[in-house]
Parts: C-alpha cells; sequence; structure tokens
C-alpha cells in the first residue's frame, strides 16, 4: 500500500513561525495579510506589526530572522531599512514582513493597499 505523502503549507508554516517571533519582542498591532487568492500578488503572505521605537523594530527583525533561521532554516532574500529602522520590511519570497514605528505605519497605511485580501488580527491596537 502507497503511503500518501503529507503536504504542509510552508508559506503559512513561515508565516506562523514570523508571527511567534514578533510576539517574542512584543511587537503590536500584528496583521497577517493572506494574499493566496488574489491574482498578480507579489508573496502569499504579508505579515505587517509595530514597535515602539527604532530599538524595538530592530529587535523585532533580529528576532524574527533568528527564530526563523533556528526553527526553518530558512533566510530572508532581500532586507531593508535597518539603517533608521523606522520601517524595516524583510523579504522571505512567499512572506513579506513589514516592521514599522507607528508614525510610519500611519503614514503608510499598507493594509488598505491590500484591502481585498483575507486579513487576519493577531494583536489589536494597544
Amino acid at each position: 500500500m502507497a503511503r500518501k505523502k503529507k503536504v504542509t503549507d510552508t508559506s503559512a508554516q513561515l508565516a506562523a513561525c514570523i508571527i511567534e517571533a514578533i510576539k517574542e519582542k512584543k511587537g503590536s498591532e500584528i496583521v497577517s495579510l493572506n494574499l493566496k487568492n488574489i491574482p498578480n500578488s507579489v508573496c502569499e503572505y504579508f505579515i505587517v506589526c509595530t514597535g515602539d521605537s527604532s530599538t524595538q523594530v530592530s529587535a523585532i527583525a533580529g528576532s524574527i530572522e533568528e527564530i526563523v533561521k533556528k526553527e526553518l532554516n530558512e533566510f530572508p532574500w532581500h532586507k531593508e531599512g535597518f539603517q533608521n529602522s523606522e520601517w524595516i520590511l524583510l523579504d522571505y519570497v512567499t512572506v513579506v514582513v513589514h516592521i514599522f514605528q507607528p508614525e510610519a505605519r500611519n503614514f503608510y497605511r499598507i493594509e488598505k493597499l491590500w484591502s481585498d485580501a483575507e486579513i487576519n488580527v493577531i494583536a489589536a491596537v494597544k
């Protein structure tokens, strides 16, 4: 009898790992946008969160990189924003993470750009 291979959604697994890493550094306003059903989307998930200072934004990004590497042996394909840490982007190809300070998040309102995505609020506004 042939065994069926267990199919896992690696993007969802990566997104869940990233969310746990954000929580570990007390990131707030965590939102997951599932873009899988949107034609021509740039990735499968956007994860957006807020850090209260440049120090916390950097710490959240570091936590994500460390935990994802440890748990899934994945590394970001691209990253930017570490110079001033107002908005750090970590691109894992299928999952893109946006870590904002409050002012930048309010200005860019990235969730509104993908309003047709399936939105999952993980941690509400403080």
